[in-house]
């Protein structure tokens, strides 16, 4: 199934998303109402808080007293982690228990306020993030709420700030405006973003490429959409795996097709065969053929690989499976660092590019030569971890 990440600043809107996409078909879990469930009376949840923070924060009808347990922890680091070890737990375990009672090809959001906040953003296949201006947000908290302007001002700078959560979206819904345009908005990201991505995932596909030869100019935007799937996929494989972001838009200033290029290195291509079946599951179904790269200067001869795509039809991306230490893992790696660290070679090869669009090598045969000759003057050593 496909698993999505809903979250946002308080008073941004995102509860009116999570209700649209429900309409629309989605199954939402929502965070705050699983912390309240596991906190009801008669549960450990709530025994376990009293025993942490007194009977004060009970009401007479033995529920808790959420504005008595708020004031015990705000402001005050531990108290608040001491409670988020009660509550994270429980919400988690419940979390996956609705997960998986969830039908194989639903869309499950899960509505998680503090998601930027707490690192959980690599652990879905897509994070949507609601915006809204702040005085949007102050004046909603206040008019909604029934807060003081000084409450809701407090409430908001408790939290991250958009800069950060927006880090972290592979969606961007802004909601300044009215609840039709927000709708509107809801509505084209699940048609064209969700249900897709939801049906290449169940069909162990990618997503249609749609690019063409044509160069950008350097976006970026490249190097941070690079960054969300390289955590994403560093969570599902684990920290011990070495994956990097590569090609053109792994260097600044450089134009390049807008297709994220990522590496990750294994033992052997046994190796990387054992890795599809997980791969697809994180989002990245395997390229069916024959892949292969072309040794630059070695006539004939090739550079063995896999190569898998990605099911999110809103990134276009070639994930590059190669073995470590391999030719075509250290051609990856060097062509970059050295394109990053010397601006006559990037400009060099902006040019060869757009010869390679014409159908020429020649320049780059020329640049592979000139990164080695790079790498033995400076003694460069590829890294081997995720960068």
């Amino acid at each position: 199934m496909l698993r999505v990440g809903l979250t946002g600043g308080i008073g941004a809107g995102k509860s009116a998303v999570a209700r649209r996409l429900a309409e629309r078909g989605a199954v939402i879990i929502d965070a705050d109402l699983l912390s309240r469930e596991v906190v009801q009376p008669g549960t450990e949840g709530l025994a376990e808080i009293v025993a942490a923070f007194g009977p004060g924060v009970l009401t007479p009808d033995g529920e808790l007293d959420r504005p008595a347990l708020g004031a015990e922890v705000f402001g005050d680091e531990e108290a608040r982690r001491r409670l988020e070890r009660i509550i994270h737990p429980r919400v988690r375990q419940r979390t996956v228990e609705m997960t998986r009672a969830a039908g194989a090809d639903a869309v499950v959001v899960n509505d998680v306020p503090l998601l930027a906040e707490v690192g959980l953003a690599p652990t879905y296949h897509l994070v949507i993030v609601v915006t809204a201006d702040r005085d949007v947000r102050l004046e909603r908290l206040t008019g909604l709420r029934g807060m003081t302007e000084a409450e809701a001002a407090a409430r908001i700078d408790a939290q991250t700030d958009d800069d950060h959560r927006r880090a972290v979206a592979d969606v961007v819904l802004e909601n300044d405006a009215d609840l039709d345009r927000l709708h509107a908005r809801v509505d084209l990201v699940w048609r064209e973003r969700l249900v897709e991505f939801e049906r290449n995932l169940r069909l162990r596909r990618s997503a249609p490429r749609n690019t063409g030869p044509r160069m950008a100019p350097s976006d970026p935007e490249w190097p941070r959409a690079a960054a969300r799937l390289v955590a994403r996929l560093r969570h599902g494989l684990g920290d011990g795996a070495g994956i990097h972001h590569i090609g053109s838009t792994a260097v600044p200033g450089l134009p390049a097709q807008d297709v994220i290029d990522l590496m990750i290195g294994v033992r052997t291509l046994d190796e990387a065969d054992a890795l599809a079946g997980t791969l697809a599951d994180l989002g990245f179904p395997e390229r069916p053929g024959d892949w292969s790269d072309h040794a630059y200067g070695i006539a004939g001869s090739t550079w063995p690989m896999r190569m898998h795509g990605c099911a999110d039809p809103g990134y276009r991306v070639d994930l590059h499976v190669r073995v470590t230490g391999s030719p075509g893992w250290r051609f990856a790696l060097l062509t970059r660092d050295h394109l990053r660290a010397v601006p006559e070679a990037r400009d060099a090869y902006a040019a060869a590019k757009q010869s390679h669009v014409r159908g020429s090598r020649d320049r780059l045969e020329q640049e592979a030569r000139a990164a080695d000759d790079w790498a033995e003057a400076t003694g460069w050593q590829p890294e081997t971890g995720t960068d």
